[in-house]
């Protein structure tokens, strides 16, 4: 009797009135415990790791492809599924032909989002592996390091680590980062995970693989998006034909259409509708930029650049309408402890990695110089929803 899960249901149940039943399962930064249409991508992995299936090292691996391909997700996934096995039973279940049983490497999952430094990446890797918890203050990176090789040492089979969003704007250089993984024992090795083409990225001078990811075809998007509205909204919620609609604008990038989805879920239940309107996806679609940031980069700020931005989505256009203005409106809101120089600091930070945007006005100032408004990267609904939900 699972009593939690009765609960649930009792909670969830609807007057006929309310839209949103999950907003994890709209989430567009959440991942599915089954990818939609990654097959290919998840044989093509499961190929490479073969060795780990006779309890031996794969070599080392570039997982690329544009933006909302489902990298994160098929890898996140199929991570959890083969962690859940190395944990629970720490050794290969052999067959006819493999009369041995081989010991299962153990894996490891670092998010380079969230792990910015030196001393996180080896305390991420570190703490994956160990079932006491890693002390994050009072040891240097060097202990780090060589806690992790002491343990690798005892031990013959090694450890996968899959490196996401490598290359992005505010992470870790690609020189940092060949570094970090020479600091790493000899029994690992690694697939890392980025956008773009392996011809550029310096880390694929170490590899044994490359493997290549599309973007979703439009008919494998509807379904996603049919998919996450059944888990997330109220029966017939979402129309076939509004999924297509979103599907068809997104290009094959399921963030964009996720946080469409997300957006119009959003608008339809202020406005207090029981399923989503046309016009509730044509405004969706209009909020989100083309070219968006991902949420997940957004949402993995430092907490005071995310309390910025949160005070920055409730500005009106003429508060944003250049740097100063935003800064000062920021400023005047109680909840915001920080100097007006700090904020204007993290606007411009925010700027130069694609978070935000400085456009230029027509309008000249005092001085005859043009001001910058700022402009959001991503959408301001989608964002302001779910940083309220964490917090």
């Amino acid at each position: 009797m699972d009593i939690d899960a009765r609960i649930k249901r009792r909670q969830r149940r609807t007057d006929g009135r309310r839209l949103v039943e999950d907003y994890e399962s709209l989430s567009p930064v959440a991942h599915v415990d089954e990818p939609s249409d990654r097959g290919p991508t998840l044989e093509r992995l499961l190929d490479h790791l073969d060795p780990v299936f006779d309890g031996q090292l794969p070599g080392n691996a570039y997982v690329s492809g544009p933006a909302g391909a489902g990298k994160s997700a098929v890898v996140t996934a199929l991570f959890s599924h083969l962690d859940r096995l190395s944990t629970e039973t720490r050794s290969i279940i052999h067959t006819s032909t493999r009369p041995a049983t081989p010991t299962s490497p153990a894996f490891a999952y670092v998010d380079l989002r969230e792990t910015t430094s030196e001393f996180a990446f080896y305390h991420a890797v570190l703490d994956a592996l160990v079932e006491e918890s890693v002390p994050d203050h009072g040891i240097s990176t060097a202990e780090l390091r060589e806690r992790l090789h002491a343990l690798l040492g005892d031990s013959g089979t090694g450890v996968v680590v899959v490196v996401d969003h490598v290359g992005e704007p505010e992470g870790t250089d690609d020189e940092e980062l060949v570094e970090l993984f020479a600091g790493l024992p000899s029994n690992v090795s690694w697939i890392a995970v980025g956008r773009r083409d392996p011809e550029d990225v310096p880390l694929t001078e170490y590899t044994a693989t490359e493997i290549g990811v599309d973007r979703y075809r439009r008919e494998t998007l509807v379904d996603l998006l049919m998919t996450r509205a059944s888990l997330g909204l109220a029966r017939q919620g979402l129309d076939h034909e509004l999924a297509r609609q979103i599907a068809e604008w997104a290009e094959g990038n399921a963030h964009d259409a996720m946080a469409a989805l997300f957006v119009a879920a959003v608008r339809a239940t202020e406005d207090g509708r029981a399923r989503l309107t046309e016009g509730d996806v044509t405004a969706a679609v209009e909020e989100v930029p083309r070219e968006s940031v991902s949420l997940g980069r957004v949402l993995a700020l430092p907490a005071n650049k995310q309390l910025v931005l949160r005070e920055l989505v409730d500005l009106d256009p003429g508060e944003r309408a250049s740097v100063t203005a935003t800064t000062e409106a920021i400023g005047a809101v109680p909840a915001v402890d920080l100097s007006p120089g700090t904020v204007k600091r993290y606007l411009y930070e925010m700027a130069e990695v694609g978070v935000v945007e400085r456009v230029q006005s027509e309008v000249t100032n005092e001085q005859g110089r043009p001001p910058s408004r700022v402009e959001l990267r991503f959408s301001p609904t989608a964002f302001r929803r779910l940083y309220d939900l964490r917090g």
